[in-house]
């Protein structure tokens, strides 16, 4: 199968290293609002101008983040030596089941609010952004920009795999038995009417076979391009939520909005990694794709942390342009991961023949689920 994978990896992560450094700049302009200060100048949880104390806590934030999100994505990747990790095993589909209601929740219940808290506030220019529902709008967008990606990579695929079988395929004409017959007139015919199948021609008789040009290796190249697809824009969606949330964090200087983040964030790198590691593992990637791929997940909160550090002292996140960055781009986050997680993780685990004809794997991934949206959704108090 060819397929140009590790380009497609370096496009996204050429796409995405400028908003690394773009954002930070777009949020240190001058605060336009008159409502109080931002959690940039806050002080610590003691009400005391204390500097180091929240620099700790930072560190604390980037090695335990970065822990879990490299634990997370390793994990699935690891099944290949341990059967009960294999993404085919029963505990697996739970295990993504959990990880999926976690994305869930992360879209619904923790980026989507934030967008439109961002883009509703009041540092905001009332026209045309309190006009109209954004958030929705971008949110919208993404998802279904996301869905023509899916859909239209994975229909080049087919097509292109398609034509390279069939130019694969020996096609023997052999003298037909007697009465002057044009063969090749008749097997342009036949080929014509019968596309796609597998003519055979003999001496005696005349016949073709009919069958898909797919066989079993084929259906199961097709299965592991979907998942490279999949775990490649799932990935694109994590990262730009990750780089704001990272910022944020780097930039505040409140331990009161520290302690509870550092918590919410390792939970949550923990189990995204999950995800998107059974997707990794899923798409059976060469070792270098995926280790770049499950590197730049690992590193991106960690990134934006230390980013978000070095400009603490500029940093002002009630400052319009902030807020119209961090509330357009958690939008569009917020759809990516939605229909990700509904679309590309849930409903075909969930429509998957094994898990259909077991009635306890169901029930036990649909509690799964359930879990994962509640506890992901709890965790909205702290962060």
């Amino acid at each position: 199968m060819a397929t140009n994978f590790p380009n497609f990896t370096l496009l996204l992560l050429l796409f995405l290293t400028p908003l690394i450094f773009q954002f930070p700049h777009q949020v240190s302009s001058e605060c336009t609002c008159d409502r109080g200060t931002s959690r940039g100048g806050d002080s610590d949880s003691d009400g005391h101008p204390d500097g180091n104390k929240p620099l700790v806590y930072k560190i604390v934030a980037i090695c335990s983040i970065l822990a879990a999100g490299g634990i997370g994505v390793t994990i699935p990747i690891a099944g290949k030596k341990f059967p009960a990790l294999h993404p085919e095993n029963n505990l697996f589909f739970l295990i993504k089941a959990f990880a999926a209601g976690v994305i869930l929740a992360t879209g619904f219940v923790h980026i989507l609010p934030d967008a439109f808290a961002s883009l509703s506030s009041p540092c905001v220019r009332e026209n045309p952004w309190a006009r109209f529902p954004f958030p929705g709008l971008f949110a919208m967008v993404a998802a279904v920009m996301t869905m023509m990606i899916d859909t239209f990579a994975t229909s080049y695929y087919k097509r292109s795999h398609f034509r390279n079988t069939n130019k694969a395929l020996p096609v023997v004409v052999v003298g037909s038995g007697g009465g002057g017959t044009d063969s090749s007139g008749e097997l342009e015919g036949v080929a014509a009417e019968h596309e796609g199948h597998v003519h055979v021609h003999t001496h005696a008789t005349h016949g073709h076979a009919h069958g898909s040009a797919f066989g079993p290796e084929d259906s199961e190249d097709s299965h592991h391009f979907r998942h490279r697809i999949v775990s490649q824009v799932l990935e694109m969606g994590i990262v730009v939520h990750s780089v704001i949330i990272g910022v944020s964090l780097g930039a505040s200087g409140s331990t009161r909005t520290i302690k509870p983040l550092v918590a919410a964030l390792t939970f949550h790198q923990f189990f995204e990694g999950l995800g998107l590691g059974g997707c990794i593992s899923q798409a059976k990637f060469k070792f270098r794709v995926a280790a770049t791929m499950m590197l730049f997940f690992s590193l991106t909160t960690p990134i934006g942390i230390v980013v978000g550090i070095c400009i603490s002292r500029g940093y002002s996140e009630d400052s319009q342009a902030a807020l119209l960055v961090s509330g357009i781009l958690n939008s569009a986050s917020a759809g990516i991961l939605i229909y990700m997680a509904l679309v590309d993780l849930l409903a075909q685990d969930f429509m998957n023949p094994k898990l259909q004809g077991n009635l306890r794997l169901q029930l036990g991934a649909n509690v799964s689920l359930l879990l994962g949206m509640g506890c992901m959704s709890s965790l909205a108090r702290l962060a």
